[in-house]
């Protein structure tokens, strides 16, 4: 039995095919979820072919300190911002192996939402060394903090295949 739902597994399963096949590799930088993503990919045999590594970067220093996050990106726009998962998805790729990256920050609430960033907010980035770069901004709503967290693990999974294109 999978530690994820069906869906989640066979996005996971069909990229870690690919990415093998291509002899691509991957990196991961997470926030709102916690290494969700990493461990989707992980939980697929053979992913240690694609998976390089995973940042798990939720506090602020960390985004600064593994991925090159800057502070005044931080203080201008927040840690959840098209902004700063531009800047996650590049340190990710640039500190790793992966010729593609994923990177996520967001608000999975139940409670840290504003009127400006709500809960369900989530910035997500992709970014290739071919030169790929994709942003997205979800704005899942008020879901409850696990599905929050899972839809941001599928639309990550989506990206990540995208950028490898």
């Amino acid at each position: 039995m999978s530690l994820f739902p069906a869906d989640i597994e066979d996005q996971a399963r069909r990229i870690i095919m690919d990415f093998t096949a291509r002899g691509l590799m991957a990196a991961t930088a997470e926030s709102c979820t916690g290494g969700l993503i990493a461990g989707a990919l992980t939980e697929i045999s053979g992913s240690s072919a694609v998976v390089d590594r995973g940042f798990v970067t939720y506090t602020n220093q960390a985004k600064m300190d593994m991925l090159g996050v800057s502070d005044a990106t931080l203080a201008t726009h927040g840690a959840v911002s098209k902004e700063t998962a531009l800047q996650m998805v590049h340190g990710a790729l640039y500190r790793s192996k992966g010729a593609v990256a994923v990177a996520v920050t967001g608000i999975a609430g139940p409670g840290g939402g504003s009127a400006d960033k709500p809960v369900g907010l989530v910035h997500l980035a992709a970014k290739s060394r071919a030169g790929k770069l994709l942003h997205r901004e979800m704005r899942y709503g008020d879901i409850g903090r696990t599905e929050v967290r899972l839809a941001t693990v599928r639309t990550a999974l989506e990206m990540l295949a995208e950028a490898a294109t």
